[in-house]
């Protein structure tokens, strides 16, 4: 089995957006008003949007199971308040269990929290609740910094986001650490404000104590785990100045890192450095990347085509494409093992 533990809705049907362009209008002209009850997405819509892109992409890559969340670069918890993202995101949440309660054997939830820069993080513990109970998800993202790019907000180690890990370690949810879009000017969204953050975010667990405090927590940094891999070297010095004596001993059994790196020299790189055990299978497709790579003739989101060619013996690439998923998101092999899989 072939698992993708990084797939987002982009394909979504249009009145989405068109919905969160009238939530977002409404926030300077309240008489406009707007509630959920305006969006109107028949089932009809939600196949024509899933069967001709991810799940016939699927199906092409001969991916079994890819885990499902809301669109990141619309996640946009900068804008409006608390009561904007919360309503963004139930939306945006349904949605995605739609499609995996039409696509149960294709599709398992990951949740995008109702977070707003500076609001208590335990305003997300309902719609996590609600995501688990309700929806049967398996995971949830994480945004580091709801500001946008300005990183308003205190690091990963910090006391403010400790209600959100009690909750994951109450229902043993693993989180992949996933900022949205930049309104910065500086930062291109994803060619630098993604891989920023996840750099970022290792680092931020590299310099605290936080896995001492919730030893089961599980992070999954994705894109790859930006430039942690390239520069395994700098972090492992840094460890050293720190007085760190095993930096895979503090982080990686917590921390993991996805196959969406692009061109086969990367995914090399990334094999090569951080452990199998630590690796997991992921294309993000349709994502950000999305077009033919004239070197190889394939699509540049085809992953599963640079693991195959990766220097790894057959029990390395069953554990990058399944076994690693199986074990750090429990939730999912339990559907899994629930569907005679």
């Amino acid at each position: 089995m072939i698992i993708d533990i990084h797939g987002h809705y982009t394909t979504a049907p249009d009145a989405l957006e068109d919905w969160r362009k009238r939530q977002v209008a409404a926030l300077t002209d309240p008489a406009s008003g707007i509630s959920a009850a305006d969006l109107r997405i028949t089932d009809e819509q939600i196949r024509a949007s899933i069967e001709q892109n991810q799940l016939q992409k699927m199906r092409e890559r001969g991916i079994d199971v890819t885990l499902f969340s809301p669109r990141a670069s619309f996640m946009a918890h900068h804008i409006g308040n608390a009561a904007t993202s919360a309503a963004w995101a139930g939306i945006c949440n349904e949605l995605c269990y739609r499609v995996s309660a039409l696509y149960p054997a294709f599709f398992a939830g990951a949740a995008m929290l109702p977070q707003s820069p500076g609001v208590d993080t335990r305003s997300c513990l309902a719609e996590m609740d609600r995501c688990v109970r309700e929806y049967g998800f398996v995971a949830i993202n994480l945004n580091p910094d709801p500001s946008g790019g300005h990183w308003t907000s205190p690091p990963l180690s910090d006391r403010y986001w400790y209600p959100i890990y009690e909750k994951m370690q109450e229902y043993d949810l693993p989180a992949m650490i996933h900022v949205s879009t930049s309104c910065n000017p500086a930062f291109h969204t994803t060619g630098a404000h993604y891989l920023n953050a996840d750099t970022t975010a290792f680092m931020q667990c590299l310099a605290s104590d936080l896995f001492t405090d919730f030893p089961r927590l599980r992070f999954i940094i994705p894109h790859g785990g930006g430039a942690v891999p390239y520069h395994w070297g700098r972090f492992r010095g840094l460890a050293q100045a720190m007085r760190i004596d095993d930096i895979e001993e503090k982080l990686l059994n917590n921390i993991f890192f996805d196959t969406c790196v692009y061109h086969q020299p990367g995914i090399d790189l990334l094999t090569r450095v951080i452990p199998v055990r630590n690796v997991l299978f992921a294309s993000e497709m349709i994502g950000a990347v999305r077009g033919i790579d004239p070197q190889t003739g394939f699509a540049f989101d085809d992953t599963r085509r640079y693991i195959e060619c990766a220097r790894l013996d057959d029990a390395e690439r069953q554990l990058i494409f399944e076994g690693n998923a199986r074990r750090v998101y429990p939730l999912l092999d339990q559907r899994l093992k629930a569907q005679g899989r």
